[in-house]
């Protein structure tokens, strides 16, 4: 698996947790060993693993909380950082983009910072246009 196919692996591991209400793989998304923050869209900026979580489990046990959809991911890998950037769609009508940063601790990559905000973007307009598609064998 590629550095890129790992982190979009990792990536989709902290939306599947958010989509599914799952707290146990939530907490198993986010770092152990490093700082980590958080910023929900319209919160202040959230430090420590332990304040991340239960704010994360509030949301999780949430009836109301929205169903995620991602589009969109772009990954910047720098050594051990990767950074993904998104639109999240909402109940499939409100947009955030959002910046999840994660670090590489022995063979995974886990999650260390999350910041969504919303977004007046509709994430299709932002799909590559044919001539930047990929072009290969297949194509």
């Amino acid at each position: 698996m590629s550095g890129q196919d790992a982190v979009l692996f990792a990536n989709s591991a902290f939306y599947a947790a958010f989509s599914g209400r799952d707290h146990d793989a939530m907490s198993d998304v986010w770092s152990k060993t490093k700082p980590v923050s958080c910023i929900h869209p319209g919160w202040p900026v959230i430090y420590g693993r332990e304040d991340v979580l239960r704010s994360w489990q509030g949301i999780l046990r949430n009836p109301n909380s929205p169903k995620v959809k991602v589009h969109n991911e772009r990954v910047v890998i720098s050594g051990e950082t990767a950074v993904v950037t998104c639109i999240e769609e909402l109940n499939g009508r409100q947009f955030c983009v959002s910046t999840n940063i994660f670090v590489r601790e022995g063979y995974t990559w886990h999650l260390v910072h999350h910041q969504g905000g919303p977004a007046n973007v509709d994430p299709r307009s932002l799909e590559p246009s044919e001539d930047e598609k990929p072009r290969g064998p297949m194509n």
